[in-house]
């Protein structure tokens, strides 16, 4: 499969407990387990004309990986096996540059002064939540800004942006784990891709190497996926919370499934998923698995490399959820990387 893209790297998030203090205060919309009375809404990030449109999810169980039957099926997606999953919310979207760029490029802080706003404490928080330093090219390679996914960052960049979209938002949001984003991309089905097992529709849903002219489009311009979701398949590929492990679904059987998720203990290789704008339609079946490397990181000049850019990852973005229920501080620590090395970004 050809990616052309680089995987995480190290560096140290910093924690802001004041944050995670603002957010527990926070309401959840419902409390049904399943997911049942939660409501899609739209996020607006105050200070600016930007939203995020989030879908609910609701909770429940599927089968993770492909079966052997699969064409073009890969040995990491399998052996298959059943996996629970709670309710969470997803960006409707792939994040698009516009609502990056509010962090990246401090557009937020920017309009505050202009208007003469003061911060709030909501706003103090997300200023404090570290930004990008700014880069060394055009990260969108000539492909344009705006309405299409933002590209080109680490992982560690990717999370980075949900911990100032928590402070700035006061919910809580993360990447998704691996088996969320699989669950959310089948959405109920079991075949090669949601749509079903016909390659031949693929271009009714997706961007990928037949029809994207090389580059990538738009978010939301195919048909989305049964639970509302679009560019699941194609356009861009899309950061998970995981390390790769070719064998963790086969270690996986014999442990805990609720709600799996590989923490990360090194910074090679991590998951991205979906396939991307120059992939084959079998890079973009629900099951496909990529795997980070540091390849992706081959063509940035800088000394030492960049820890918020990959130059050579021009289809990976990402998207961002919202679990339904929002973890404790010790959930966290213990569940979402804490413990990892400094060396290592944390999974937060």
């Amino acid at each position: 499969m050809m990616f052309r893209y680089p995987g995480s790297f190290p560096i140290r998030a910093i924690a802001i407990a004041s944050v995670f203090a603002l957010v527990l205060g926070q309401s959840v919309v419902g409390n049904d387990k399943t997911g049942a009375a939660m409501q899609a809404y739209t996020e607006a990030l105050e200070h600016t004309d930007v939203v995020i449109h989030m879908v609910p999810i609701p909770g429940g169980q599927f089968t993770m990986g492909s079966s052997e039957a699969e064409a073009d099926r890969r040995e990491d997606e399998g052996p298959q096996h059943t996996v629970k999953i709670d309710p969470f919310w997803m960006g409707q979207y792939e994040v698009t540059w516009d609502q990056y760029d509010v962090w990246g490029e401090k557009l937020d802080i920017a309009r505050r002064r202009i208007f003469g706003k003061k911060p709030d404490e909501r706003d103090t928080m997300a200023d404090a939540v570290t930004r990008p330093t700014p880069p060394y090219t055009d990260m969108s390679f000539g492909m344009g800004k705006q309405k299409n996914p933002a590209i080109c960052m680490t992982q560690h960049a990717a999370r980075m942006y949900c911990e100032w979209l928590t402070a700035k938002s006061g919910h809580y949001y993360r990447l998704p784990t691996e088996a969320e984003w699989e669950y959310a991309c089948r959405a109920g089905t079991r075949t090669a891709w949601s749509f079903g097992n016909d390659a031949s529709k693929i271009g009714e849903y997706a961007w990928y190497e037949d029809n994207s002219d090389y580059t990538y489009q738009p978010v939301g311009q195919k048909k989305p996926n049964p639970w509302g979701l679009y560019d699941m398949h194609g356009n861009v590929a899309e950061w998970v919370l995981d390390q790769y492990d070719p064998t963790a679904y086969a270690k996986r059987q014999t442990a805990d499934a609720g709600n799996p998720l590989l923490i990360p203990t090194k910074l090679y290789p991590r998951v991205v998923r979906g396939g991307n704008f120059e992939n084959s339609t079998a890079d973009l079946r629900s099951a496909a698995r990529v795997a980070s490397d540091e390849s992706w990181k081959e063509q940035d000049p800088q000394l030492p490399q960049s820890i918020w850019y990959h130059t050579d990852a021009q289809g990976v973005g990402f998207r961002v959820v919202r679990p339904q229920n929002e973890p404790t501080m010790q959930e966290r620590a213990a569940r979402w990387g804490k413990t990892d090395p400094p060396q290592l970004d944390p999974v937060e």
